[in-house]
């Protein structure tokens, strides 16, 4: 009986095995419990991930479940340890591990958070705009991240201020050596947030048509109408003159016609009504204007103007030929003919000088 109560009564780190035994029980009871609602909470989260629906507690479920068991562990230790009387570099170490795994857990929920917000935003607003919300998360983690690495830095005792003067210094100089891959940084969040295109966009860069497949770090990739890819840096692109086909609302048609010098002014009254005729039998259009613009040195020159009110290319063209197939049959029945541009050369020979003439026709245009 006094060995046990020797053994009770002696101390081990300056506590009683008594202490020892009621901070291990304490510990052992706060890790059940944590385990417990982290079960619950996981269990939770399922059922409410499994319904099409997304309710309000979703999200705040979902960065819960996502806690890690060291972190379990480790807050369970740090809360037996507070029933025992430790040294104090003890007490301080105990500390700084629990301190530091909070703030990486902090971390990973800040960063679950905002992963599944970018998600919910992507599949409410526009698929398309996957590879913005890809850049903006990737810039959020960075940043969560650098202020897990600096405060787990500062609680073991590092000194962060001259660390971050060094950075600041040496950030100068990566800038300057990298500030092509940087403009290019910039120029990709630039187009996150302005959106000037997305995803699947037709675009007109310069020479360069294709559709948009994938917005990068430091890169936009089109697929041109050939096939081929395009890889374009953003810098580039956003100091480029774009061309946004995607957005396009209406298109503008100016149809251009010469007629020969020898037609009957009451054939010249009638072309406008005509074309204007032919223009208003399509749908959908808004007829602007047509008019007998120019007398030309070989011809009279007719412009019609009209705007297709919708940004389909193909329905675009399908209507321009028929105006110009019913325009040319009309021509025909009427015996109007066509003007075409003459070019005189005289060429000299020892019999005389001759005269030939050389006709180009003119092209229909579109804008």
């Amino acid at each position: 009986m006094n060995d046990v109560e020797q053994l009770v009564d002696a101390t081990y780190i300056d506590n009683t095995l008594w202490q020892w035994t009621v901070a291990a029980s304490i510990a052992v009871v706060a890790l059940l419990v944590l385990l417990l609602i982290r079960r619950t909470v996981r269990s939770r989260y399922k059922k409410m991930a499994a319904t099409p629906e997304t309710e309000f507690l979703e999200l705040p479920l979902k960065v819960a479940s996502r806690t890690t068991l060291l972190t379990v562990i480790v807050t369970s230790l740090f809360i037996g340890s507070q029933w025992l009387k430790l040294p104090p570099t003890v007490n301080k170490a105990i500390l700084t591990l629990f301190t530091i795994a909070v703030f990486w857990q902090i971390g990973l929920w800040a960063t679950i958070a905002v992963v599944a917000a970018l998600d919910r935003k992507r599949q409410i607003s526009d698929p398309a705009a996957a590879s913005s919300m890809g850049i903006i998360g990737f810039l959020a983690r960075a940043t969560i991240w650098s202020f897990v690495l600096l405060l787990t830095l500062d609680n073991l005792g590092i000194e962060i201020k001259p660390l971050l003067a060094g950075l600041g210094i040496g950030g100068i100089a990566v800038a300057l050596a990298a500030q092509n891959i940087l403009g290019d940084l910039f120029a990709s969040l630039s187009i996150t947030l302005d959106r000037p295109f997305v995803v699947g966009d037709s675009l007109q860069v310069d020479d360069f048509n294709g559709t948009v497949e994938y917005i990068g770090v430091k890169s936009t990739r089109l697929r041109s109408l050939n096939g081929e890819q395009i890889i374009m840096p953003n810098a580039n692109l956003i100091s480029s003159r774009v061309r946004n086909n995607s957005r396009m609302n209406t298109r503008r048609v100016v149809i251009s016609i010469s007629v020969d010098q020898q037609t009957p002014v009451a054939k010249l009254q009638e072309i406008p009504g005509k074309i204007r005729e032919l223009i208003e039998s399509h749908q959908p259009i808004r007829f602007d204007r047509s008019h007998f613009v120019k007398i030309g040195a070989s011809s009279f020159d007719f412009e019609a103007v009209y705007i297709v009110l919708t940004a389909d290319y193909a329905k675009h063209m399908d209507i321009l030929q028929d105006i110009n197939l019913r325009l040319v049959e009309w021509f025909n029945k009427e015996r109007i003919v066509f003007s075409t541009p003459q070019r005189v050369y005289y060429v000299e020979t020892q019999a005389g000088v001759h005269t030939t003439l050389e006709k180009h026709e003119p092209a229909s245009r579109d804008s």
